[in-house]
């Protein structure tokens, strides 16, 4: 059986988590950072495979063996981000100071009443997305999330902002009741916002290359933009340490604009844009290598425990969408 990153067990008992957003809540976002360092040691101790998954990472993209401090450094990023998100989705977006750019790209799509596809990835935080209800009140935000892959913290967030958790997209749904879904939704004038970075199920794949090797992307997400003629744009919400983030929109696909070739050509087509795609997240995960949230072995998607380093080849038959747009440490 080929291990996978959904394999990976929920870090942290319900009730340490609960403890931490009492903290949180009573305390504030100062209080609460100071529970990171004992989090961060949980990590570097008990959870061998994410340490490990985390040095090779950064080893490789920053070109030098990674030093044990760099790891520490890693998971507290990891762990920051998912802090602030008790504060982002709590409402709490004073407490920040979150730089945006490319923003004019998609209130254009929302001035023509278009509803558009948000993709992002595991790198950074998604939910800086938050400041868009700040930008533009009454602006509908959905996103494809499977709530069953880390069950205490999809219950802990929906709990903070109970609108948003009710349209969620629950990703574990049969592939074609999603894709109805985000239909309606886009229909709609929604962003519909979804992670296209991890292989879910037996999804079919394409290899791409991202940091000199040739990496497993899946091809559902953008199967599905070319078939509901919905605009994609990418998102990236970077932390860049205290209380400062960075939130990029980017034009990337219109296939009213520019539709696909036909059936002869559209494989290689595919390929290219997400050839492209992983092209854009090289560029970002370069600039904020820390922001990398896959700790797992993101190549060949084996077990990072597994010393054989042997995975067998990606699953190519197709799927529905399943996105974890709010999932935790590739686990």
């Amino acid at each position: 059986m080929r291990p996978s990153w959904k394999q990976r067990p929920e870090g942290g008992s319900p009730a340490m988590v609960r403890l931490i957003l009492a903290i949180a809540r009573g305390g504030g976002r100062g209080a609460a950072r100071l529970c990171l360092y004992p989090i961060v040691a949980y990590f570097l101790c008990v959870r061998a495979a994410e340490r490990r998954a985390s040095r090779a990472w950064l080893s490789r993209v920053q070109g030098r063996p990674a030093s044990l401090w760099a790891v520490a450094r890693h998971i507290h990023t990891f762990s920051a981000t998912i802090l602030d998100r008790v504060f982002l989705l709590g409402g709490r977006m004073g407490v920040f100071d979150i730089d945006v750019q490319g923003l004019e790209h998609l209130e254009a799509l929302l001035d023509q009443g278009r509803g558009a596809l948000l993709f992002g990835s595991h790198l950074g935080s998604f939910d800086a997305l938050r400041v868009l209800s700040r930008r533009r009140p009454g602006l509908q935000v959905r996103i494809v999330l499977d709530r069953g892959q880390n069950p205490t913290l999809t219950q802990i967030f929906d709990s903070l902002d109970p609108a948003l958790a009710a349209g969620v997209i629950d990703g574990a749904q049969p592939g074609p009741v999603i894709a109805l879904e985000i239909q309606h939704a886009l229909q709609a004038g929604a962003l519909v916002a979804l992670l296209v970075d991890r292989v879910h199920g037996h999804e079919e794949t394409v290899a791409v290359p991202f940091l000199g090797h040739p990496a497993q992307l899946p091809l559902t997400p953008w199967r599905l933009a070319i078939a509901l003629h919905a605009p994609v744009l990418l998102c990236f919400g970077l932390y860049r340490g205290g209380n400062r983030y960075d939130l990029r929109f980017e034009p990337f696909l219109d296939p009213l604009a520019d539709p696909p070739p036909a059936r002869a050509g559209r494989a290689e087509w595919l390929r290219e844009r997400v050839a492209a795609y992983a092209a854009r997240l090289e560029h970002h995960a370069r600039d904020a290598a820390y922001n990398w949230f896959n700790f797992y072995d993101f190549w060949n998607d084996h077990d990072p425990s597994d010393p054989t380093g042997v995975a067998a080849p990606a699953p190519r038959a197709a799927a529905g969408v399943r996105d974890g747009a709010a999932g935790g440490a590739g686990r």
